[in-house]
């Protein structure tokens, strides 16, 4: 990354200067991305500021980075630099490359931002080789709007679950879908040797175990290709976290402000208790 200047954020597009629980979002993507596209011709569709391609290009052959916003194309192409990554202004329903001409297309929290969805996905699907794959992410209209109130005044169309699945599988016959959301758990994991995983939910001072959480996911993250022995190979449960426990460190220090204003109002109602007893004293 160079000492280039960070790009504005505005609420569209993230950039890598967010801090906490939409960092970990947005970095967890293309971390878990990553460790799939190893030796693979990349695209990152809808890049925005370049963070992600930047990611990819570690572990990838090549990375071709795509945003309609030429703003984001001229920053990453200043702040990110290798010898296999490189940046491009595109609409990424008209990509400026040759059929089957890619290994895997990754798009992460693209499509809720168009009404051509179908054009999106046959267009990741006519530049994708017979045995590519592509890694796309997408909130989950239930958890992240209906529940919430929330209205993002930059998504276009939100899917629900079925929606979802219906459009990946009119492009891509084989998908398998994964959830995220950010969680607050205590982590138990072997220091030596392999071992699996579970999930472990209290409700009701009741425990439910099982291969994964019962909560519903904020965001639905999908792995597609032509056919189902084609599908990467993805972790079934996988984690992110920063050395410096931004997230937890954050939480911590909230905690420290309520306590000490705690007892800010305690010794002010202790003050006012001694002078009204003054005053009636006379």
């Amino acid at each position: 990354m160079s000492d280039t200047p960070e790009l504005e954020f505005t609420g569209e597009r993230f950039t890598p200067e967010c801090v906490r629980e939409m960092a970990y979002e947005h970095w967890h993507r293309y971390a878990w991305a990553s460790r799939l596209v190893a030796g693979r011709r990349v695209v990152d569709a809808a890049c925005g500021e370049g963070y992600g391609s930047a990611m990819l290009c570690q572990h990838a052959a090549s990375v071709i980075g795509f945003d309609l916003d030429q703003e984001s194309i001229d920053h990453a192409d200043r702040r990110y630099q290798a010898s296999n990554l490189e940046f491009r202004q595109a609409d990424c329903t008209r990509l400026p490359l040759a059929d089957a001409s890619v290994d895997v297309v990754v798009s992460f929290e693209t499509l809720e931002h168009l009404e051509a969805q179908d054009a999106l996905l046959a267009e990741f699907r006519r530049v994708l080789t017979p045995d590519g794959f592509l890694l796309l992410s997408s909130p989950d209209r239930k958890t992240y709007s209906d529940e919430t109130g929330y209205d993002n005044p930059f998504h276009v169309r939100e899917l629900y679950r079925d929606e979802l699945e219906s459009l990946l599988g009119r492009h891509f016959p084989a998908y398998r879908l994964f959830g995220q959301k950010l969680v607050f758990v205590s982590a138990v994991w072997a220091l030596e040797g392999a071992g699996t995983a579970e999930w472990l939910v209290s409700a009701e001072q009741s425990v439910a175990s099982g291969p994964r959480p019962t909560y519903p996911p904020l965001y639905f993250m999908a792995v597609a290709a032509a056919k189902p022995e084609l599908l990467p190979d993805a972790a079934s449960c996988s984690l992110f976290g920063d050395r410096e426990e931004s997230v937890y460190a954050h939480y911590n220090e909230e905690i420290r402000k309520h306590i000490r204003a705690g007892q800010l109002l305690a010794e002010r109602d202790a003050e006012i208790a001694e002078l009204r007893a003054r005053l009636e004293r006379g």
